[in-house]
């Protein structure tokens, strides 16, 4: 069910109490008070708290009856940086409470019996891409993720960063402090990829002379493969400073992936999507095409070819061309193509055997329905959004297919967002295989 908030007139001053009944999509604590729905922030599923208006907002007072999955937030920061939003949780009940999203979209979506899922959550300290925010103040530096609804908050600590990155914050806001380009406020995107940091800068004004030199220097200093700066105006990027090849290896392959490459956030995360994703192909010959869609740089592209050949599309011009660069002497051929704009059409599918596709956030739009009036029989879908999931899956399931299985991926720690790897089909066969295998297993607390 979505919950909106309703403004009110005359909210009062004085404290009062709320039972929370869930929580709502940004992670807030769900409550009524007065035929309203509140939303509060650091609060649990089955709390009792007392708060307050601020304003027309709820504001936390006390948990006078904690949840039993309540612990300490493990930041300092947490509460004033925007980067994670439900650190007072445990990490099992927040495993729990994302499967708990991903089954419900799937429910709303049209889906009935849904079987148990599969379910992995990385470990702190192992992100290795993430945006930061850069400010400069008088005397220095802020470098971090932007409070909620504010401002930057300069990160003096993270449980989510890679150490390999986060060594890298305080010598950068000293070399950043020099740069005359930087006349206010910019960003920066880190990647960690196997040859090492990849650095990914963008400044209100362009890059002096002087400043080249002294990122160049500085890449020089820590080993840095590749430093870059991004253009704002027109989003243009030149490689201010190499040291040496820039490398990811994705499968059994190896590639060059460009400056500010979509990577996903964790390594072991990735690897469990690739796996939840090989694992989800039917069986298939020589012959059969599987077609990938959305494909980036080849994360999942290169280990699904090692089943078959491979036909993948992405949108972007620069990992599009990353991916062909990599797909010589493979059972791999890259497209460019922008699927929102000019998807696959039925016709163009009629060979396919199998497709896999990882949307964007907002979900597969245009190429939803090409795809559901095609004649593939079996789809694997990578989720990174539990409301686009329900749109599309409505139009898969209308379509025919049944959900075999799904794997929910948490490697967002402390946040709302999940990943998830569903297998559709709408084979017969392969349908009655797999729910003679579900009805010799234990039902799953989820199925009710």
């Amino acid at each position: 069910m979505t919950l909106v908030i309703t403004v009110m007139n005359n909210p009062g001053t004085g404290a009062f109490p709320l039972r929370i009944e869930g929580l709502g999509a940004a992670g807030d604590g769900v409550a009524h008070h007065d035929g309203h729905v509140l939303f509060l922030p650091g609060t649990l599923p089955g709390e009792e708290v007392l708060a307050r208006f601020s304003g027309t907002r709820p504001e936390l007072i006390e948990v006078t009856h904690p949840s039993a999955d309540r612990v300490a937030p493990p930041c300092s920061l947490f509460g004033e940086c925007g980067g994670c939003a439900i650190q007072e949780m445990s990490l099992p009940a927040l495993l729990e409470w994302k499967t708990a999203r991903v089954s419900a979209a799937l429910d709303a979506a049209g889906f009935e019996d849904i079987p148990a899922p599969g379910q992995y959550q990385t470990a702190p300290y192992t992100r290795r891409r993430m945006d930061l925010a850069i400010q400069r103040i008088p005397g220095g530096i802020i470098l971090g993720l932007h409070r909620r609804n504010g401002d930057p908050v300069d990160m003096t600590e993270c449980h989510l960063l890679h150490p390999d990155l986060f060594a890298l914050l305080s010598p950068l806001r000293e070399v950043l402090g020099t740069l005359g380009a930087l006349t206010g406020r910019g960003s920066l995107v880190l990647n960690l990829l196997d040859s090492g940091p990849d650095l990914t800068l963008s400044t209100p004004a362009e890059l002096t002379s002087a400043d080249r030199g002294k990122l160049a220097a500085f890449g020089r200093a820590y080993n840095l493969p590749r430093i870059s700066w991004q253009n704002p105006k027109d989003r243009s990027i030149e490689t201010v400073s190499q040291t040496k090849p820039v490398k990811e290896r994705f499968g059994e392959v190896e590639t060059s992936p460009p400056p500010a490459a979509f990577l996903q956030a964790t390594r072991d995360a990735e690897n469990a999507i690739v796996q939840a994703a090989v694992e989800g192909l039917p069986s298939l010959n020589k012959k059969d095409i599987t077609v990938e869609l959305f494909a980036g740089c080849g994360t999942l592209t290169f280990p699904l070819s090692e089943k078959g050949r491979v036909l993948a599309y992405e949108g972007e011009l620069a990992a599009a061309n990353c991916l062909k660069a990599a797909a010589g002497g493979r059972r791999v051929e890259g497209y460019q193509r922008d699927l929102m704009r000019q998807p696959l059409l039925p016709h163009d599918l009629k060979s396919t055997r199998a497709v896999v596709l990882d949307p964007p956030y907002a979900g597969a739009g245009a190429q939803t329905i090409p795809l559901a009036k095609s004649g593939v029989k079996d789809i694997v879908y990578i989720s990174c959004n539990p409301a686009a999931l329900e749109k599309d899956g409505r139009a898969l399931k209308e379509a025919g297919y049944s959900l075999l299985n799904w794997t929910v991926v948490d490697q967002f720690l402390w946040s709302t967002e999940v990943e998830t790897v569903l297998v559709f089909s709408r084979d017969p066969k392969r349908i009655k295989r797999e729910n003679s295998r579900r009805s010799h297993s234990a039902p799953s607390h989820l199925d009710s």
